[in-house]
């Protein structure tokens, strides 16, 4: 039996119905995706941010951002990296906001630990500990505080964070490197 092979015509021009199934699927991926680092994005935005509500409202602004471009998601290489680079692009929009600038947040109230079963005194040290930690995260440059929160909390690598910010990988290195002894000397006074 002899199989004639035909050449490939021109590609069949997308019909309604299959963009329409493209779009399912990227949106699909997308929801999977966010659903997966939605806490982490959420604790990182809380870093940065210093307020629980904000960071829950940047979250839900990067998503509306990610689906809005989901389209774009086919060419996407890390999808959790581009998640966690418009998360932060949307909290520092909301930094820059003239409204966010006039109004600053309580301390304390989102330092509170709930029944993990510890004594009051280790639930008492291990907010301090934290509210240490969050005024420490503060008071780092902004290039550091990124690439800090991305590889603790975003698992990116520094790579990863080189490519997002378009440094060279050594820069990133120094700016973490820089971040943890900073880190470290507040946290060991």
């Amino acid at each position: 039996m002899v199989t004639v092979m035909s050449k490939p015509g021109p590609k069949a021009k997308a019909t309604p119905a299959t963009e329409a199934m493209e779009a399912v699927d990227s949106g699909d991926q997308l929801l999977r995706a966010f659903n997966e680092l939605r806490d982490e994005l959420v604790s990182t935005l809380w870093f940065l941010l210093g307020n629980h509500e904000d960071a829950h409202d940047v979250a839900q602004e990067a998503f509306l951002r990610c689906w809005r471009t989901q389209d774009s998601l086919a060419g996407i290489q890390n999808v959790r990296a581009w998640i966690f680079r418009v998360g932060l692009n949307a909290a520092k929009d909301l930094q820059r906001s003239a409204w966010r600038r006039r109004v600053k947040p309580l301390l304390g109230n989102e330092m509170t630990l709930t029944g993990n079963g510890a004594s009051p005194e280790e639930t008492l040290v291990d907010g301090e500990m934290m509210l240490r930690l969050r005024e420490a995260l503060m008071n780092l440059r902004p290039e550091e505080k990124e690439v800090f929160l991305l590889r603790q909390n975003g698992d990116l690598t520094y790579e990863e964070i080189a490519e997002l910010h378009k440094r060279p990988v050594g820069t990133v290195k120094t700016q973490m490197r820089s971040a943890l002894q900073k880190l470290r000397k507040v946290l060991n006074n």
